[in-house]
């Protein structure tokens, strides 16, 4: 209020936290600033005698089973990884933050320092049950710079439609800063530095169950393929315009090279189809002199090359010939047997689980009634699996569903899938971003209360399956 008891506005317009200290940008040597694509959103950078890396997903699957690498990592990728001086981990999603590659890298290097930003659901929540041990994690503040040397600082931010889990980067090197946006959907709320010198984000798509996993009303095959088409176009245009907002000097499409390459995923596999990182580059380039890098495996850019001339020659150094870019076999194996461990854990062989488990993730008094099927892995139910339903209204389990008027949603799950995450108490994000479930519902919307819970908000520690099976016996 005003001193008259009028109404005043005021708009906030805090500074832009990475103007705190500017530095002016030093001429960089040859060979001071490279950045080394790996795999995926992994980039092994060389800031003059320091080097660090971003998000190490390099062995095994994310999201359970359901995506695997579509890039063969380079050979030295382990050496590369002892070598950093840190390790910046953008978020908890297991593409990202990969606890079969923190395992490999753990037995070599448990101290190596790693570093993520300060969300509400904390980047390393599991790290306990994960079986890794990791003893230098730091938490830090978001828009704070972190100083690493006289010369290389980093800020993390926050997204700002993800708060609770999404972060994004600035590394700044002698006044030259390196933007990664990694997965945020609106980095920092949409305020970000212009013309830094390198910006990297994703562009594929496809990271969601929806539309494919969904059948039933107007989830045709031709309905999903056009949805998905416009989705991947919207997004494609939408990456564009931001690169060209924001003037970097150069752009990287990355964090999108996955694949569905277990075959029991050949109908995902074909359905959800990915952004072109190359078209993508050429929309940028249109109207724009930005440089854009496709990165393949191995690939260098040297950013003091880059920046001086980037028509030189030995500015992005590519794998040498012959060098494997594409996986064509996958360990599937080792990982399918975990999950596959769990089907016949003793939990299971009492139908209280179920209660046990719905009390403990602790979501009701809402409007919901969920049909949950186990099934194999075409998504057929299983004989002599669990068939059940949950009154999300009053969190009950009837035999039938309730009278009165109720949304529904019927869920079936891989059997090895729900069960593992049943047991260790993980978020479901394996579940529908893993493509492991399949949905029908009715009315035909989206219980973002409902989903927001079981992906993001369940308890940090996993049900207590010992004290359980106490009271069963």
């Amino acid at each position: 209020m005003d001193e008259n008891n009028g109404l005043l506005l005021l708009e906030l317009n805090p500074p832009n936290p990475w103007d705190s200290d500017p530095r002016s940008p030093e001429d960089l040597a040859f060979g001071e600033v490279q950045v080394t694509y790996l795999t995926h959103a992994c980039m092994d950078l060389k800031l003059g005698d320091k080097r660090m890396v971003f998000d190490p997903w390099l062995v095994g699957p994310a999201f359970a089973r359901g995506w695997w690498l579509l890039h063969e990592p380079p050979s030295d990728w382990l050496e590369r990884l002892c070598k950093a001086d840190l390790i910046y981990i953008s978020h908890m999603h297991s593409d990202h933050l990969s606890y079969p590659t923190l395992k490999k890298l753990s037995e070599r290097r448990e101290d190596i320092p790693i570093y993520v930003g300060d969300t509400e659901r904390p980047v390393f929540w599991n790290l306990n049950q994960s079986g890794v041990r990791l003893t230098n994690i730091n938490v830090v503040p978001f828009g704070i710079w972190q100083q690493v040397d006289n010369n290389l600082r980093f800020m993390i931010l926050m997204d700002g439609v993800h708060p609770e889990m999404d972060t994004c980067i600035i590394v700044e090197y002698k006044g030259h800063k390196i933007l990664n946006t990694v997965d945020c959907t609106r980095p920092n709320g949409g305020r970000l530095p212009e013309k830094v010198a390198l910006m990297m984000s994703d562009f594929a798509g496809g990271a969601s169950g929806f539309p494919m996993t969904f059948s039933g009303g107007k989830f045709t095959e031709e309905w999903k393929a056009q949805f998905i088409k416009t989705e991947r176009k919207k997004l494609l245009n939408y990456k564009a315009q931001l690169v060209k907002d924001l003037q970097p000097r150069i752009y990287c499409p990355f964090a999108g090279y996955f694949v569905e390459s277990h075959p029991s995923d050949k109908y995902i596999k074909e359905t959800n189809t990915k952004n072109d990182p190359n078209q993508l580059n050429n929309l940028i380039r249109k109207n724009s002199d930005i440089v854009t890098w496709t990165p393949r495996p191995g690939a260098t850019l040297d950013l003091g090359r880059m920046l001086k001339d980037p028509t030189d020659s030995k500015g992005i150094i590519e794998p040498p010939e012959g060098t494997k870019i594409y996986k064509d076999s996958w360990d599937f194996g080792p990982y399918l047997n975990a999950l596959n461990a769990a089907v016949g854990d003793e939990i299971f062989l009492h139908s209280s689980w179920i209660k046990e488990y719905f009390t403990w993730a602790g979501f009701k008094n809402y409007n919901l009634v969920v049909r949950m099927i186990e099934t194999d892995d075409d998504f057929t139910p299983l004989p002599g699996g669990y068939d059940y339903l949950v009154d999300f209204l009053d969190l009950s389990f009837p035999k039938e569903r309730p009278s009165r008027e109720h949304p529904y949603e019927e869920i079936r799950s891989r059997v090895d899938v729900i069960r593992y995450v049943v047991k260790n108490g993980l978020l479901w994000d394996d579940l529908y971003i893993g493509f492991q479930t399949r949905l029908q519902r009715d009315p035909d919307i989206y219980h973002h209360l409902f989903w927001n819970h079981f992906q993001i908000k369940l308890p940090l520690t996993p049900p207590n399956w010992k004290l359980f099976l106490v009271h069963c016996g």
